[in-house]
């Protein structure tokens, strides 16, 4: 299961409708691929076609795709948004990442 925020739910909200989705009926896409300075960096897109392989997932009236492979990466991860001094944008908090970069968009197991 994926967590959202409150802020991050209303960041995804007001960008789904900038680009042209709905957040009642279309989706947050999570994902995890090789790259970054720890070894894996997360994906976030939106999207409006479900996968057979997909796990979806609603929290926070935000419905979650993941595909199977970065499903284990990201059990139990917290979508959350921070607009503070030190940068803007989505963070991941994954309890599975041994090891993370400074910048907090990879990490490692």
């Amino acid at each position: 299961m994926i967590q959202v925020s409150e802020t991050a739910k209303k960041r995804v909200v007001n960008l789904m409708t900038e680009e042209g989705y709905d957040a009642t009926k279309d989706y947050v896409r999570v994902g995890v691929k090789s790259g970054g300075c720890s070894g894996l960096s997360y994906e976030l897109k939106f999207d409006n076609k479900k996968d057979d392989s997909d796990k979806v997932f609603e929290d926070n009236d935000v419905r979650i795709l993941v595909d199977k492979k970065s499903f284990l990466y990201l059990v139990g991860t917290v979508l959350e948004y921070s607009g503070g001094l030190n940068g803007k944008g989505f963070v991941f908090n994954n309890p599975n990442a041994q090891r993370t970069c400074g910048c907090g968009e990879s990490f490692s197991l």
